[in-house]
């Protein structure tokens, strides 16, 4: 899900042409009665990802020939944030984004999205933890769609019971490469430059954390816990499952090929989200899914707990018609099942839920399995973490002492956070 690469793959672009008259469109361009208003007035643009691009069409198509408008949606398949924010300074960025929670305290600091306006009927429709995860400085910054956390995805031909601990999961993981029924004993992916949203849940296990919270319960940046004695004993024992240990963990294994090492039968085990059973489905594994296990003796792991949303650009041409849509369109459970049935995330709107959960029994398993997920820290300071404690992982996974490699890492980030 979330390996911060670089670079923006391929853009596809939708354009649906709306038929119908110009009623809404017209009240939509009062602000302004010269020609180029008007134009903008006429168009909705949205930015999302390849699958939810699909599908969205239809209800794009719908809304345009509901409000006399053209709406295009164009497929940004990498680096969306970073895309959506150069974009929003250039002036050329869409009217609506569809991104991860975590975006919200960069983009606030950039003035890239405005507050979505919700009716208190809407906000009640809303699952309460995905809510909560879009409020920002007591805002609500975007509209909820689907939450996500991570599990162990399995195997059961190979493995047919859930293992208790990562040190049960490791045996039974080298008892299969020995037997030759698999290569890989973990499909966690680390890659290069590491990522620290999958390796978070044995992280948090070993007792590692990156923000302490205040009394109300929010994120604390001035108290950093990379490069604390806690991270500094987590990372002994993630050292111990990578290559030059157990050989559990691995920089070989990547965001690129972790599902599709598991979807090849080269692996019993893979930890990965909601976003990877299509393609699970598609190869006709047998699969369940569990709590990933945590260090044998140590705490539960914990996966991020994180929402998929829309977002109101703050500099879009056309804000009143974006408003309507996320308020308005992205608030029906029709719309919300179409997105699900793209990728199943469990839909953050309640009768969406409760819609799908009789016909897809992963959807408890995955409500289980996150049940100690805690919401991916959207303070804006989060951005110092990635890029320093994802290469400190990969270096420790391939050797690199873990006390100063960590240690060197919490320095680097209190740096950025205090610039």
């Amino acid at each position: 899900m979330r390996i911060r690469a670089a670079g923006v793959a391929g853009a596809l672009t939708l354009a649906l042409l709306a038929a119908g008259c110009g009623d809404k469109a017209d009240k939509s361009a009062t602000a302004s009665d010269n020609p180029s208003a008007k134009a903008a007035a006429g168009q909705l643009v949205i930015w999302a990802d390849d699958k939810r691009a699909a599908a969205l069409k239809p209800f794009a198509d719908k809304f345009g020939t509901e409000n006399g408008v053209t709406v295009k949606i164009q497929a940004i398949s990498k680096d969306q944030q970073t895309t959506f924010v150069t974009a929003s300074q250039q002036g050329s960025g869409p009217d609506v984004m569809v991104g991860a929670h975590d975006w919200i305290g960069n983009l606030v600091q950039n003035g890239a999205i405005d507050p979505v306006q919700l009716s208190a009927d809407q906000k009640a429709g809303i699952a309460g933890n995905a809510l909560k995860a879009v409020t920002f400085n007591g805002q609500t910054y975007g509209v909820p769609y689907a939450t996500e956390n991570l599990a162990l995805i399995r195997n059961t031909d190979l493995a047919p019971d859930a293992p208790a601990t990562i040190e049960d999961l490791v045996a039974n993981g080298k008892k299969l490469k020995s037997a030759k029924k698999a290569s890989e004993i973990l499909c966690l992916q680390v890659g290069q430059t590491g990522d620290a949203y999958h390796l978070y849940p044995l992280y948090s296990s070993a007792g590692g954390y990156l923000f302490g919270t205040t009394a109300s319960g929010d994120y604390d940046p001035k108290d950093l816990g990379v490069g604390k004695p806690e991270s500094v004993a987590a990372f002994k024992k993630i050292a111990a499952l990578g290559e030059k240990g157990e050989g559990a963990l691995k920089r070989s294994i990547t965001s690129d090929n972790s599902i599709s090492t598991f979807t090849g039968k080269k692996c019993a085990y893979l930890v990965s989200g909601p976003w990877a059973i299509t393609d699970v489905k598609k190869a006709g594994i047998k699969y369940d899914i569990s709590p990933v296990p945590g260090f044998a003796g140590g705490k539960p792991a914990q996966p991020f707990l994180g929402v998929q949303t829309f977002y109101v650009a703050a500099k879009g041409k056309n804000k009143a018609l974006a408003q309507e849509f996320v308020t308005n369109y992205v608030t029906t459970p029709d719309l919300a099942v179409a997105l699900y049935q793209a990728e199943p995330r469990p839909p953050a709107l309640t009768a969406a839920f409760d819609q799908v959960k009789g016909t897809d029994p992963d959807l408890a398993k995955w409500q289980e399995a996150g049940k100690n997920a805690i919401p991916l820290p959207a303070i804006p300071e989060m951005a110092a973490i990635w890029d320093p404690f994802g290469k400190a992982e990969a270096a420790i996974v391939g050797g690199a002492d873990p006390a100063k490699t960590i240690t060197a890492a919490g320095k680097t980030i209190s740096g950025q956070i205090n610039k």
